[in-house]
């Protein structure tokens, strides 16, 4: 099994130097056909592009080379976390307040795993939402096993691109 701590050790002062935010680590597809998924964002701008990733993507292929911490072969994928993210670290919960989210916790919460609903933002390491039936709860940050947006007519306005160079170039085909 891979060490997904260590390797956010590794990656992250590499990703950092580049002038990006780290968003996740995590070894996904079967034994057969690893890959390393890295996540990460200009602090600025929250996505990247495809330069992004090729650059963050060059410098990580050189760092794992030789630090050498996976056991056979794998794909590495560099990706921005797209418009429905993940929500990884404590400060996402503030940023992304007001939008909408799915949490999953790792144990039950007032008897659920699940809530769906409108961020609030964080108290402490406290996640605060407010359910769909107006209910506010505040979750552990540390007993969220997983996290991500909503996609919203909302979330899509907020994270537009801020450039549509070459949008014009772009063919529909009608069927």
């Amino acid at each position: 099994m891979t060490d997904i701590a260590g390797l956010e050790r590794l990656i992250e002062p590499e990703v950092r130097n580049l002038g990006y935010d780290l968003v996740r680590v995590m070894m996904i597809g079967g034994a057969s056909d690893p890959t390393l998924q890295v996540m990460a964002e200009r602090p600025d701008t929250r996505q990247l592009d495809i330069a992004d990733c090729e650059r963050i993507s060059h410098r990580l292929s050189e760092c794992l080379d030789l630090a050498d911490p996976i056991e056979g072969s794998y794909r590495l994928e560099v990706s921005s976390p797209g418009i429905d993210r993940p929500l990884t670290r404590l400060k996402d919960y503030g940023d992304w307040a007001g939008h909408e989210a799915r949490v999953h916790l790792a144990e039950p919460h007032e008897g659920r795993k699940n809530f769906t609903g409108t961020l609030q933002g964080t108290e402490g390491e406290q996640v605060l939402i407010q359910t769909k039936d107006g209910e506010a709860h505040a979750l552990s940050f540390h007993e969220i096993a997983s996290a991500k947006l909503v996609l919203t007519d909302k979330l899509i306005q907020a994270t537009a691109p801020l450039s549509t160079e070459g949008a014009e170039h772009i063919e529909t085909v009608e069927e």
